[in-house]
């Protein structure tokens, strides 16, 4: 059986890395927040950054802060998945 203190230690640490992981992913949020307003403010926005053409409305729409044509988007992540092999 563990002792109560090391199960509390280790309880709190699985806490504070849930925390610093769900940080870590507003802080992302709003830098990709920011990149969006700035790419409206210089008329970018909604337009993909690897292709040129515009990002569908419906993706918008659904992932305002995207930066990719779905096209794109699934090319991007096979590369990445193939990387990982």
């Amino acid at each position: 059986e563990v002792p109560a203190d090391l199960a509390d230690r280790a309880s709190l640490e699985t806490e504070r890395n849930f925390l610093l992981r769900i940080r870590d992913r507003e802080r992302k949020l709003i830098a990709k927040i920011d990149e969006a307003l700035k790419k409206i403010e210089n008329g970018t926005y909604g337009i993909c950054e690897l292709c040129g053409r515009e990002i569908e409305e419906e993706r918008l729409k659904a992932r305002p802060v995207a930066s990719y044509c779905i096209e794109c988007k699934r090319k991007l992540e096979a590369m990445e998945k193939l990387q990982r092999r």
